[in-house]
């Protein structure tokens, strides 16, 4: 059985992703210091490709990711039942802390970056992983509720 998605939810779950980057890496945000702890030099020129390429894999695995949460979601919500609502949120933290918060924090610790530095992007991906949720629970597929 495939599992009910909303694609119009999930495009804009994807859109969404690129919102809340452009908040928390914004230097008045984080980006300051995420700049310094990643030894990003934020001043660097660089090629039309060099700056649109990052923005093009982000779109993409954010779709990728998005499109995931909507199905576990569509998962969560036949095996649990209940609302939708709550099972994009529970799923999305679950999926959040098994795959995207160990995957940085055992990658993080063996390339020997701060830790200040991985509690920053894990929390970013936290949030973004709750705003895509929001919008996948608020929208759910039709006939599923």
């Amino acid at each position: 059985m495939v599992p009910e998605i909303n694609y119009w939810a999930v495009i804009i779950a994807t859109l969404s992703t690129m919102i809340v980057g452009s908040v928390w890496y914004a230097p008045p945000v984080f980006g300051t210091r995420w700049a310094k702890l990643a030894k990003v030099d934020m001043n660097a020129e660089k090629t039309a490709l060099q700056a649109w390429m990052p923005i093009i894999v982000t779109v993409f695995v954010s779709f990728l990711s998005a499109w995931v949460l909507a199905g576990a979601t569509a998962i969560a919500w036949h095996f649990y039942g209940g609302g939708w609502l709550l099972n994009a949120l529970g799923t999305a933290v679950i999926l959040w802390a098994g795959f995207t918060a160990a995957r940085f924090i055992t990658h993080d610790q063996f390339e020997g970056r701060p830790s200040s530095l991985t509690v920053m992007n894990i929390a970013h991906e936290l949030v973004t992983f709750l705003v895509m949720a929001l919008i996948i629970g608020v929208w759910p597929p039709a006939g599923t509720v």
